[in-house]
């Protein structure tokens, strides 16, 4: 026991002495207090200076000005300006104080890159439009290579691109290249498309080329066409368009009823349903675009939708059916779908206020108080208990307006219909008893 108490003892003395002659590693270094970003508490790989005086790492202070901050962290003065200013001496002084430290396992901080500015950015974007002015594909490829790089190599780049108007010089060349045949420059627009979306939204002079009529016909092909990647794109861009600018192309109905038909995926779908929506709410022609949408089938697929849809989708489906019950067209389609009232009354207050304003409208559209039968199938599926919660909850002025005047129509016939048990209606909104 006594030579094994022992044997312990020395093990643990050789190991104390061990460690003591052991160099310190790096955590167990000082790092100098000037070399530290007072955001951060971290060693600066970048330092720059702000117009305050005061030097920060270039990654802690780009998140401090991307979160909303206008000030000085340290200072808390108000910053005139968001210029930053490289400080070469205090990243000499590191990268020297790395490198006598280089045997405690410090490494030396390389030396950065040179940010992107704004001149960078305008040469490549005048590269590219002169590019498209000659029709030279290689030339505007190799330019928007480079924008994408940019803009994928973190935000302080993708801001610098955004800011600096390159939205605009790619709707331009879109425009230069839309000249032509499509397909002799279908790989170069394509590009052009997928660098735009996320440039969104564009500038009234972008809107301007691209709502071109050349242009315009190379996006409803895009858009109507196979590449999945390039009818996404097309998607977004023709949302961020004018109604009066595209009811001006004949194909494009028909184009976004295939993509609403044969969906790609839920961001497409938005945005078709935006597109959509704005073409029967805005355009000069809204009713005639909106008897072609009824004629080709829109109804039932917003119906299909509005069964199916996630959240967003549903709300967007909501309302464009609202916009086409405008018409006695698309009234009379939507009264004809067994499956119409019946969802709409379901949608109340189960997605959001906004969907269940678009779904009082539609009821309020397509109810005539001569269908006796109608009114009593409403009442029998749950409206007018889902309509008083609407009144309770709150809504808006026209919602419950509308919302009263159909309580009123539907009173009349209470006693003709035998309602379903209350237990399986959203009466848990109700703040007090009918």
């Amino acid at each position: 026991m006594v030579l094994s108490w022992t044997k312990r003892k020395v093990f643990r003395h050789l190991r104390k002495v061990t460690k003591e002659d052991q160099p310190p590693s790096a955590d167990e270094i000082v790092i100098p207090v000037h070399f530290c970003c007072p955001v951060s508490l971290d060693i600066m790989k970048d330092p720059v200076t702000l117009s305050t005086g005061i030097t920060y790492d270039r990654d802690s202070i780009d998140k401090w000005l991307e979160s909303g901050n206008n000030t000085c962290p340290v200072t808390k003065q108000l910053l005139t300006t968001s210029d930053m200013i490289p400080n070469h001496a205090i990243r000499k002084m590191i990268q020297d104080w790395c490198v006598d430290n280089s045997s405690h396992g410090v490494q030396r901080i390389p030396t950065p890159r040179a940010p992107l500015s704004r001149y960078d950015v305008s040469q490549e974007c005048k590269a590219l439009l002169s590019g498209s002015q000659r029709g030279d594909d290689a030339t505007c490829r190799e330019s928007l290579a480079k924008i994408k790089a940019w803009g994928k190599e973190n935000e302080r780049n993708k801001r610098c691109v955004v800011g600096n108007g390159s939205a605009d010089v790619l709707a331009r060349a879109f425009q230069n290249f839309s000249r032509d045949s499509f397909g002799k420059h279908v790989v170069v627009l394509a590009e052009i498309l997928e660098n735009l979306t996320w440039m969104l939204p564009i500038g009234e002079e972008g809107k301007g080329c691209l709502g071109s009529e050349n242009s315009l016909t190379r996006l409803v092909l895009f858009l109507g066409g196979n590449d999945l990647g390039a009818r996404q794109s097309a998607s977004l861009v023709i949302k961020e368009l004018s109604a009066e600018a595209l009811e001006k192309n004949e194909q494009l109905v028909e184009a976004l009823v295939k993509m609403i038909r044969e969906p790609i995926g839920p961001i497409a779908t938005k945005s078709c349903l935006a597109t959509i929506f704005n073409l029967v709410s805005l355009a000069q022609s809204r009713e005639v675009i909106a008897e072609r949408f009824v004629e080709l089938g829109l109804v039932s697929l917003l119906l299909d939708i509005i069964l199916d849809g996630e959240r967003g989708i549903t709300e967007k489906a909501l309302g464009v059916l609202d916009s086409i019950c405008d018409f006695q067209k698309g009234k009379d389609f939507a009264k004809s779908n067994a499956l119409m009232v019946p969802l709409a009354i379901k949608k109340i207050l189960r997605v959001s206020e906004l969907a269940s304003s678009f779904a009082v409208s539609i009821l309020w559209k397509v109810w005539d108080k001569r269908d006796e039968g109608a009114l009593i199938e409403a009442l029998q599926v749950g409206a007018f208990q889902k309509l008083l919660v609407v009144l309770q909850v709150g809504c808006d002025d026209s919602t419950k307006e509308k919302a009263t005047e159909l309580l009123k129509l539907l009173n009349a016939y209470r006693g003709k219909a035998q309602c379903v048990d209350s237990s399986s209606l959203e009466l848990k909104y109700l703040k007090k008893s009918f």
